[in-house]
């Protein structure tokens, strides 16, 4: 089922830009590779690992191993409307309701028999445990071997060294698991196509943090977090060029991305994946833009093709959910800065302690520079427990007292 949706969308989406090839618009581009991505995970024809979200996905390529963090499969389930099925058996085998949706409904697609059988897996630490149990579930399910990224939480130059030293480990497990060894000179090469897309992309969200935003609300939604997929390959220089470009062009024309941007806004940690009119209604009805997400962010510096495992390693570190609440709070607040937004939204996603555990350290750390938060109760991947209505009347309520305020940056 999954491999006939993967094969259909990347035929769709090639198949219009074969009648119209000026019309590859960035998120054309986007899903296409995505797409892509999620055909080879269930194909025969490749050496499949899952993993954790802080994997190093360039070097995997290097080895020619598809890999894939398992929250994507929870995401795409969501995204179809097949999640419900797949939560529901996870529940029934005993899995409890409030556990994360997106490993709930991974856990649920296993037990019918639609993830693909894994080469190995590798977990990381970071961002959650829970992430962890999932990783642990798969590969008991699975009987293959699991590798844990061990992420430390502070940029010290010990962890660093340590982490670098776990990253060598995982290639050597790699390569126990494929018969295959790491060509250094074409982690090189990767490295330095990450290092291409990482600049790429930081001209596209320097772009995106002009007012008005050449971005609207869809534009660059769960970009970053899924780009990370892409690092090291072609596709990924590929893709980013073409939103850095787009914009470029938006902003030299001075057209916005939505037709009126009366409110900008920033969406915390990742979107509601299911189908919801909560983006268009904002935009539409409010003329309030989500023009920062959360991860959409560059946190690490350029990687030195000489010595990538440093690197790598500062890179893992460097994400915002590692380490203590403070770190991540400052990073939002620097954010809020850059874009000038007016206020943010946080869907505290059930059983995730990044969207409810933080959420009233969040909201007193924008307080301190006058951006208001709406916390929203919500799974981002169960639809079932969705109260749209509800949603809808406390959207309308912040979006109404934003525009009755100053701006925190006039």
């Amino acid at each position: 089922m999954m491999k006939q949706y993967f094969d259909n969308l990347v035929t769709g989406i090639e198949s219009t830009l074969a009648k119209n090839p000026q019309n590859k618009s960035p998120r054309k581009a986007y899903a296409l590779e995505i797409a892509k991505l999620g055909s080879r995970l269930y194909s025969d024809d490749s050496r499949v690992a899952w993993c954790g979200l802080s994997t190093p996905f360039d070097v995997l390529s290097t080895m020619e191993i598809t890999s894939c963090f398992v929250e994507f499969i929870g995401a795409m389930l969501a995204s179809t409307g097949m999640a419900g099925e797949f939560l529901e058996e996870a529940e029934h085998t005993g899995f409890a309701s409030d556990i994360c949706g997106y490993h709930r409904s991974v856990m649920g697609a296993t037990f019918k028999g639609l993830m693909p059988e894994p080469d190995f897996l590798i977990a990381t630490t970071c961002p959650c445990s829970g992430g962890i149990a999932v990783m642990e579930n798969l590969a008991k399910h699975f009987n293959k071997d699991l590798f844990v990224l061990n992420i430390p939480q502070q940029q010290t130059e010990s962890n660093v060294m340590y982490l670098a030293d776990q990253i060598r480990h995982m290639i050597a497990f790699i390569t126990d698991h494929t018969g295959k060894p790491l060509d250094e000179d074409r982690l090189k090469e990767s490295i330095i196509k990450t290092n291409q897309a990482r600049g790429i992309m930081e001209q596209t969200y320097h772009f995106a943090k002009q007012v008005p935003s050449p971005a609207d609300s869809k534009i660059l939604a769960n970009f970053g977090i899924v780009m990370a997929l892409l690092l090291g390959t072609d596709a990924a220089v590929t893709v980013a060029t073409i939103y850095r470009d787009e914009f470029e062009k938006r902003v030299k024309e001075g057209i916005s991305g939505s037709k009126k941007e009366q409110v900008r806004l920033m969406w915390i940690q990742n979107r509601i994946q299911f189908k919801n009119k909560i983006v268009d209604m904002l935009e539409k009805e409010y003329g309030a833009v989500i023009v920062i997400d959360e991860l959409n962010d560059i946190t690490w510096e350029p990687i030195d093709p000489d010595d990538p495992y440093t690197g790598l390693a500062k890179r893992a570190i460097s994400i915002p959910f590692n380490g203590e609440a403070v770190r991540r709070i400052d990073h939002l607040k620097k954010l809020a800065k850059e874009y000038k937004i007016d206020g943010a939204i946080n869907p505290c996603n059930w059983g995730c302690r990044q969207g409810t555990g933080s959420r009233g350290l969040i909201s007193e750390g924008l307080k301190e520079i006058n951006v208001p938060v709406l916390n929203l109760e919500v799974d981002c991947i169960d639809h079932r427990t969705f109260a749209e209505g509800q949603i809808k009347t406390r959207l309308e309520a912040f979006t109404e007292m934003l525009e009755s305020r100053p701006s925190p940056w006039s």
